[in-house]
């Protein structure tokens, strides 16, 4: 009941108002909205947005050279891979780069052919176009692997020709930025990458080459390689030695208390073996042959005499000698044909391998020292020969190789200190930090609290101005000279007819501007507050104790039952 004849008591006091009270309240209360929001609005917008990422130095040379000729302030990323213009310059500086075809980087795919037209274009200009966008579509894919910055692609395909018994095969070369520099993880993926886009094209016919000169991989065989591949080749595995050695040392003697240094020499030679086996244990039989011979001979000799009668027809001559004689022979053979097992081996070597393998591992004494004892000389060399034994398991030792393995423990200058944690943000740094997000709230507030003090104040000030002097006249009412000061009030603010009653020529008002104080009135410009103070000068005492009754009726009935009570002076 109370909060709804406050509400009632509200209502009936803005109702008072009048128009152009609620009028100019509605417009002081929009103007402290409107204030608000658009000083929130500049003061926490940004300083200066991002105009575009992922250029390449070339692109943002040029764009910086169009942005200062054009007079729009500009700033560059700290890993100059982005352009930032001030806030509300973003529009204007992207058609001014529009215009002149910037960032270049940003079309070098298939969208070339969206501004050739088929009218006038030879085979050339086509085939040229079509490498280009090949390289650039290839360009992108490499950009967006992990690691690489920027990439270049420059391809060279075969010219077909219907009478070249012989066709030129295709090569590519990729120039790679990486992150970091000496990052060669990713050239084996980049080679079997380009040689898939490009049909008929080997991987051995792609060579990588890093943005500081030197070959991540080639084409060429091992016998041929080059220094710098080689150089790189025994780099990167030094480098994954030591990072073996380094995950086996870091659990026992903690990090900071060690350092590795891995020096390898390789050999990448091809080699080929062409190796034939015999092994006479192993027998087959290929072939048997048996051959069985048998022979039976007989000789006779009869020899005639020389005598007449063999000149004799019918006459028999009677020989006087007759040799006989006979033979008879055997032959038996047996051959068998025996295959002995026999083994050829191939063996064609085109990769690497470690000819020599020198590690060198600094061990803090210090370190040694709190685990083995500070006297313990036995404890602290058993310790560096256990060391050794798991540098030498770690990087794969060969005695036979010629590989060389030296543990020395020593005093470091820091003394091993371990890493001290980074200490947390204090409040001073937080607020430094954030300074210019908490001035900007501070001025947000500031503004707000202006706008309410000088603008809704005073508002508020004339809507609870009228229920306060109703209040302070009803008290007066209820006063011992209540009573008359209504009564003659309204005897001479009314007339018979209830009307107001005029004052006679030459007679003041009550409350009404002496001639004499014409000349102290305000000037025109205040002329509607002027007008309201004459209205509520004017007001009859009717439409006042109206009022009251309207705004507190039970106590103005009080007022009144006490004044019948009240004993009229005799």
């Amino acid at each position: 009941m109370f909060g709804r004849e406050q509400a009632e008591r509200l209502w009936s006091n803005i109702v008072d108002l009048g128009a152009r009270r609620l009028i100019a309240l509605g417009l002081v209360g929009l103007l402290v909205f409107l204030g608000v929001g658009i000083g929130a609005y500049y003061l926490s917008r940004p300083a200066q947005e991002t105009l575009y990422t992922g250029l390449s130095r070339e692109d943002v040379s040029r764009i910086g050279g169009v942005l200062k000729d054009n007079g729009i302030p500009f700033d560059v990323s700290s890993d100059g891979t982005a352009v930032l213009v001030s806030f509300g310059h973003t529009a204007q500086a992207r058609m001014l780069l529009a215009e002149k075809g910037l960032p270049q980087s940003s079309k070098s795919g298939y969208e070339l052919f969206n501004d050739l037209g088929s009218l006038g274009m030879t085979s050339f200009m086509q085939e040229v176009t079509r490498v280009r966008a090949l390289e650039g579509e290839i360009a992108r894919t490499i950009q967006g692997m992990k690691g690489v910055r920027a990439a270049r692609v420059h391809l060279v395909l075969p010219d077909r020709g219907s009478f070249r018994r012989d066709q030129q095969p295709a090569s590519a070369s990729v120039v790679v930025r990486t992150e970091p520099a000496d990052d060669v993880s990713g050239a084996q993926a980049i080679r079997q990458l380009v040689a898939s886009a490009i049909p008929g094209m080997k991987p051995d016919r792609v060579t990588v080459i890093g943005s500081e000169g030197t070959v991540l991989l080639a084409g060429d065989d091992a016998g041929t390689a080059p220094t710098g591949k080689m150089a790189t080749l025994e780099k990167s595995v030094s480098r994954e030695m030591q990072d073996n050695i380094r995950r086996t040392l870091s659990p026992y003697l903690g990090v900071g208390n060690f350092e590795v240094s891995v020096a390898t020499q390789l050999n990448t030679d091809k080699t080929s073996t062409n190796e034939t086996i015999y092994n006479p244990d192993q027998r087959v039989e290929r072939s048997v042959r048996s051959v069985r011979e048998s022979e039976n001979a007989q000789n006779r000799n009869s020899q005639r005499p020389t005598s007449a009668q063999e000149n004799l027809p019918d006459q028999r001559t009677r020989s006087d000698g007759n040799d006989q004689s006979s033979n008879e022979s055997s032959k038996k053979e047996d051959l068998t044909n025996y295959e002995i097992s026999q083994k050829t081996v191939q063996t064609v070597s085109d990769g690497y391998a470690i000819r020599r393998l020198s590690v060198a591992v600094l061990v803090n004494r210090s370190r040694l020292t709190a685990l083995a004892g500070p006297d313990d000389k036995a404890a602290l060399d058993k310790q560096i020969a256990e060391i050794e034994e798991l540098v030498g398991s770690a990087a794969g030792f060969s005695k036979e190789r010629g590989d060389t393995i030296k543990v020395a423990a020593v005093g470091f200058v820091n003394d091993g200190q371990p890493l001290e944690p980074v200490p947390p943000l204090s409040l001073t740094d937080v607020m430094m930090k954030q300074s210019g997000t908490l001035i900007n709230a501070a001025t947000i507030l500031v503004v707000a609290g202006l706008l309410i003090w000088f603008g809704l104040r005073p508002a508020l000030r004339a809507i609870l101005a009228t229920p306060e002097a109703a209040q302070s006249e009803v008290a007066a009412l209820a006063g011992p000279e209540g009573a008359p000061a209504l009564a003659a009030g309204m005897a001479s603010g009314l007339a018979a007819d209830g009307s107001m009653a005029l004052a006679a020529p030459g007679t003041a008002l009550p409350g009404a501007i002496g001639a004499g104080e014409a000349a102290k009135l305000p000037p025109p410009g205040v002329a509607g507050l002027l007008e309201e103070l004459e209205d509520k000068m004017a007001r009859s005492p009717q439409k006042r104790l109206e009022q009251l009754i309207d705004i507190d009726e039970e106590q103005v009935a009080a007022v009144l039952k006490r004044w019948l009570m009240r004993e009229e002076p005799a």
